[in-house]
C-alpha cells in the first residue's frame, strides 16, 4: 500500500482551493494559503491515524496534444497590435501546466507539441505523423480551409480537434464536423454581442464601413445579420478599398488625417460607425478622424472578443497571474481559446480516468459537461454543432467596457444562445455523432 508525502496532499488542497473556490470568488491564492497551517495539521493527523490508504497505480498515462498554427506573420496598422510570436500557443502551454498539476494525483501527464504550417502545406501528412506518434488530440489555430483538411484527416485516425482560432460560421454550419469542438467564438457571436450593447445604448443607426478582402466581407455579413436581429438600421454602407499602400510610412498620419474625414463625409445621419476590417487596413485610423464625431465599433474602438488582457473579474485575476508568471505578458483571446481547449481535454481525461479519445469525446459531448472560463458562468457546448457557448467581452484598447449577452435579451434555454446561430437556424446536421 502506498502513501503520498504530506506536502503533496497540501499541494493538492491548494490547487483545489484555487480551482474550485478562489477562482469563483475572485480571490488571490494567498487567501487560500493562509489556511495551510490548518491543512498541515489535518493531513498530519489523518496520516498518523490511518493504518493504510488505498494503493494508487504507479503507471502513468501520457496524453499528447498537438498544437497546429500558421507560420505566417500578421500585418497590422499599429506595431502595438502585432500579436506575440507565441500567440495562442502560450495559452496551450499554461493549460498543459494546469493539467499536469492535477495529473500528478491521477497518474496522467500531458505533453504539448508545437507545429507551424505554411499556408501552402497540406496538413494531412502532419496529422498522420501525429497519430503515428500517439497524439490523438489537436488544438488548431488555422484558417478555415486548413481546419477542414485537418478535421477530415483526424477523423480517419480517431482524433479529436479543437478549433481555437477560426471564427468562420461555416465551420459550425454547412461544413461542421463531428470530431471538431470550437472554443473560438464565431463571427456571428461576436457581432451579436456587439449589436446587443449598441441596442442597449440606443445606437441603432449604423454607418457600416467594410474592407475589400474576403474575410472583411464575412465579418460585414455577420454584422448585417446582427443589425437585423437586434433592431439596428444600416443607414449607409461604404467599402474602403485596399490599395496596397504601406500601413506605416513617414507621411502616413498626414495622409490619413486628410483621407478619413473626406471618406466619411456626406453620409446619412448615424449614431455609430461600425467597421468590418479583419485585414487591418483602415479601422484603426477611424477613431477621432471621422467627419462627424461618432463612436467607432467593430474592428476598432469598441471591439468584441472572447478575452481581453485587462479582464480580471470572476476570478480571472488567477489565470492572468499564472499566465504572466509563465509567459511574461497578459493573456489575449487566442491564448484563452487555446487554454480552455487544453483544459477541456484535461478535465475530461481526469473525470474519465482515460486517455481514450472516444471516451473523452463522449464525456465532453454530454449535455451536462461544463467548464469554468472566468467569465461569470460556466460554459458548455452546443449540442447541434459543438460550438462553445461563451460570453463576449466588449473592450477598447485598455479596458473591458461591457460583457454580452446584455440584460434583457432572453432565451428559453440559455441567454448565451442569443449570441450566434441558434439551434432552429443551424445548417449543421449531426446524426449519431457524424456530420451530414
Amino acid at each position: 500500500m502506498a502513501l503520498y508525502p504530506p506536502t503533496q496532499y497540501i499541494d493538492l488542497f491548494k490547487f483545489m482551493c484555487n480551482q474550485f473556490f478562489c477562482r469563483h470568488h475572485g480571490l488571490e491564492l494567498d487567501v487560500c494559503s493562509n489556511m495551510e497551517k490548518v491543512v498541515i495539521a489535518v493531513v498530519s493527523c489523518v496520516l498518523a491515524n490511518l493504518a493504510v490508504l488505498p494503493e494508487v497505480a504507479t503507471a502513468e498515462t501520457e496524453l499528447r496534444v498537438g498544437y497546429l498554427r500558421l507560420n505566417e506573420p500578421k500585418l497590422v496598422i499599429s506595431v502595438l497590435d502585432a500579436p506575440p510570436k507565441d500567440d495562442g500557443f502560450a495559452g496551450a502551454v499554461v493549460g498543459v501546466n494546469d493539467n499536469n498539476t492535477t495529473g500528478k494525483f491521477t497518474n496522467q501527464t500531458f505533453r504539448l507539441d508545437d507545429i507551424a504550417l505554411d499556408a501552402e502545406t497540406d496538413p494531412t501528412g502532419i496529422v498522420d505523423k501525429l497519430a503515428a506518434s500517439g497524439t490523438f488530440f489537436v488544438v488548431a489555430d488555422l484558417p478555415a480551409d486548413l481546419m477542414l483538411k485537418v478535421a477530415d484527416a483526424a477523423a480517419k485516425k480517431g482524433m479529436l480537434v479543437f478549433n481555437a482560432g477560426a471564427t468562420d460560421d461555416d465551420l459550425r454550419e454547412e461544413n461542421c464536423r463531428a470530431n471538431v469542438f470550437h472554443t473560438a467564438p464565431t463571427r456571428s457571436m461576436l457581432a451579436d454581442g456587439l449589436a446587443q450593447y449598441l441596442a442597449w445604448k440606443q445606437w441603432r443607426n449604423w454607418f457600416l464601413i467594410t474592407g475589400s478582402h474576403p474575410d472583411d466581407k464575412l465579418w460585414a455579413d455577420a454584422l448585417k445579420r446582427a443589425a437585423q436581429r437586434f433592431g439596428a438600421t444600416i443607414v449607409e454602407e461604404k467599402e474602403f478599398a485596399d490599395r496596397g499602400s504601406s500601413r506605416q510610412t513617414d507621411s502616413g498620419n498626414a495622409l490619413i488625417q486628410r483621407e478619413v474625414p473626406v471618406f466619411t463625409q456626406d453620409v446619412a445621419d448615424h449614431d455609430v460607425v461600425v467597421a468590418a476590417d479583419e485585414s487591418e487596413i483602415f479601422a484603426t485610423y477611424l477613431p477621432y478622424r471621422t467627419w462627424t464625431p461618432r463612436p467607432v465599433a467593430g474592428s476598432a474602438g469598441l471591439v468584441p472578443s472572447s478575452w481581453h488582457p485587462s479582464h480580471e473579474q470572476w476570478g480571472a485575476k488567477q489565470i492572468q497571474n499564472r499566465f504572466v508568471k509563465a509567459t511574461g505578458r497578459r493573456m489575449n483571446s487566442k491564448d484563452m481559446q487555446a487554454w480552455i481547449a487544453v483544459r477541456i481535454i484535461g478535465e475530461a481525461a481526469t473525470r474519465t480516468k482515460s486517455a481514450d479519445p472516444g471516451k473523452i469525446a463522449k464525456f465532453v459531448k454530454d449535455p451536462n459537461f461544463s467548464v469554468a472560463a472566468f467569465k461569470g458562468q460556466k460554459v458548455t457546448f452546443r449540442q447541434w454543432n459543438w460550438q462553445l457557448r461563451q460570453p463576449i467581452l466588449l473592450s477598447d484598447a485598455r479596458n473591458v467596457v461591457s460583457v454580452s449577452p446584455q440584460e434583457g435579451f432572453l432565451h428559453q434555454h440559455s441567454e448565451l444562445d442569443t449570441l450566434g446561430v441558434d439551434q432552429p437556424e443551424t445548417a449543421c446536421k449531426l446524426t449519431d455523432g457524424e456530420a451530414q
